[in-house]
């Protein structure tokens, strides 16, 4: 059996556009996902989505609403991940581990190659924000 991972995801909006991030060197490198991270042991998912976008990005977020729960089982392991509308407090993103960053509206999203846990996020938010 596979192990999970629970890990959070941050769909930031800004003036009706989305910050998408492109992974880099490791697993599912080149594929496009929210920015966040793992949840550490005790931590609320909103908690661990502050943390991971101060830490990975250098700016601080408002946590909102849920997007969606995704369950997606890769060859490393199970992830589930749970994406929410976050909005921009302080700061403005800065890369530290992902290789490229664009902001694009709802409709234009799939444009790029996501990665399959992310895709479920990518289909409600163009639905949310049509």
């Amino acid at each position: 059996m596979s192990r999970r991972i629970e890990v959070v995801g941050a769909v930031i909006v800004e003036r009706g556009r989305i910050y998408c991030t492109k992974r880099g060197p490791g697993n599912l490198e080149g594929y496009w996902e929210f920015p966040g991270g793992k949840l550490e042991p005790g931590e609320s998912p909103e908690a661990a989505l502050a943390r991971e976008i101060r830490e990975e990005l250098g700016c601080t977020v408002r946590v909102g609403s849920r997007v969606v729960t995704t369950e997606h089982e890769y060859d490393f392991a199970v992830i589930v991940l749970t994406t929410f509308y976050c909005e921009l407090t302080i700061g403005e993103p800065s890369l530290s581990e992902h290789t490229d960053s664009v902001w694009l509206a709802p409709q234009q999203l799939d444009t790029l190659m996501w990665a399959p846990a992310d895709v479920p996020a990518v289909e409600q938010i163009r639905s949310d924000l049509a």
